[in-house]
């Protein structure tokens, strides 16, 4: 087994449960946000369903964030269902990309700038730890907490919710 392969195993674990978490974000809801220093809804699903997209960032030797381009598919779409179907094309093409990366090419050093800072340099297989996986898992956290507020019954992430128990 490559050094990638339980990456992308835990990277398809991980997205099951946050689509279902997607696929919960009301229509009418996107321009809402908490607090007004807090993104909107909208965006804040718009930004976990394309978080997974940075593994096509990790087939070259770095990434400028000061040099990319707004993609206008990061914007939010009008209905939420098309959140989720942006973020069933970005894991498919996130897990391609990370299914091309060999043992050798996943510890080879990879560096995210800003213009000429470098933020920071890792390894691929850390980048996806750090900055993919637990990235989306950290914003699926407020996500959830959004949906909350609204109160929009949660489906279980790492176990039962006071909404849905498949234990009881």
């Amino acid at each position: 087994m490559r050094m990638i392969d339980p990456f992308i195993m835990e990277l398809d674990r991980e997205c099951a449960t946050t689509r279902k978490l997607l696929e919960r974000v009301p229509d009418g809801k996107l321009d809402w946000a908490p607090h007004p220093k807090s993104s909107t809804l909208g965006r804040l699903a718009m930004h976990v369903a394309t978080l997974p997209e940075f593994a096509k960032a990790l087939l070259g030797d770095g990434f400028d964030a000061a040099a990319a381009p707004l993609d206008p598919a990061r914007s939010v779409p009008e209905r939420a269902s098309g959140i989720v179907e942006r973020f069933d094309k970005v894991v498919v093409e996130a897990k391609a990309a990370l299914a091309q990366l060999d043992d050798a090419r996943a510890m080879g050093a990879w560096r995210l700038s800003f213009g000429p800072k470098t933020l920071f340099t890792m390894p691929r297989i850390a980048v996806v730890r750090n900055f993919i996986l637990n990235h989306v898992i950290h914003h699926r956290g407020q996500l959830s907490v959004y949906l909350r507020l609204l109160d929009v019954p949660l489906p279980p992430i790492y176990g039962p919710t006071a909404d849905e128990n498949p234990f009881a």
